[in-house]
């Protein structure tokens, strides 16, 4: 079974003013759609044909890195988008990831620095993670296509901080882009979602 680049799930212009259509047109249609792509063609014939894309990562890692890359960059693209909604954002969280952040973070507006700060420096392309290992959370950041599932994590949030999620909106400003995605951008039932399928 092949993998899919699922549709967004919002339009194009749902996240405006923060990202446009147009970065999210180039963004998913094309970027993402590559990965889709080429994962599909380098897997064929492979010991990874017809394995989860979970699998895939972990597999591959260290092992084979143009499916890793694709494997990994389809990934975390799929769960980028859906960590994202119209009106999110801010401290509309919900209890239980409320209380998670209280205990291993500092609490909500040491998260957010920190996990703007992730995103700020890490150095070239990259992403910003709210993982979880072991019962705790933690924020950490990756280079290029790389994500907590190779250190046995469970990521339950990102930012996309390569150059292609918002050069067209923010040219180099990651801080501002940062920013609007944790002040208006972030979906907390998402991460909800994916802490409660972790655990």
């Amino acid at each position: 079974m092949a993998f899919e680049l699922a549709p967004l799930p919002y339009a194009y212009d749902a996240l405006a003013p923060f990202t446009s259509a147009e970065t999210l047109e180039f963004h998913h249609d094309k970027h993402h759609a590559t990965y889709v792509t080429n994962l599909n063609n380098l897997i064929k014939g492979t010991e990874f044909e017809g394995k989860s894309l979970e699998d895939v990562i972990t597999g591959s890692f260290g092992k084979n890195v143009p499916i890793f890359n694709n494997a990994a960059q389809h990934y975390n693209h799929h769960h980028f988008w859906l960590w994202q909604k119209k009106g999110g954002g801010g401290k509309k969280i919900p209890g239980k990831i409320q209380t998670l952040i209280d205990r291993d973070l500092g609490g909500y507006d040491k998260f957010r620095a920190d996990f703007i700060q992730a995103g700020v420096t890490q150095f070239g392309s990259g992403w910003a993670w709210l993982a979880l290992k072991d019962g705790k959370l933690s924020i950490t950041k990756t280079s290029n296509a790389e994500n907590p599932l190779v250190t046995g994590a469970t990521p339950i949030l990102t930012a996309d901080v390569w150059e292609h999620g918002y050069y067209i909106d923010y040219r180099n400003l990651r801080l501002k882009f940062l920013e609007a995605f944790v002040d208006h951008l972030l979906n907390w039932d998402y991460v909800l979602e994916r802490y409660e399928a972790a655990v």
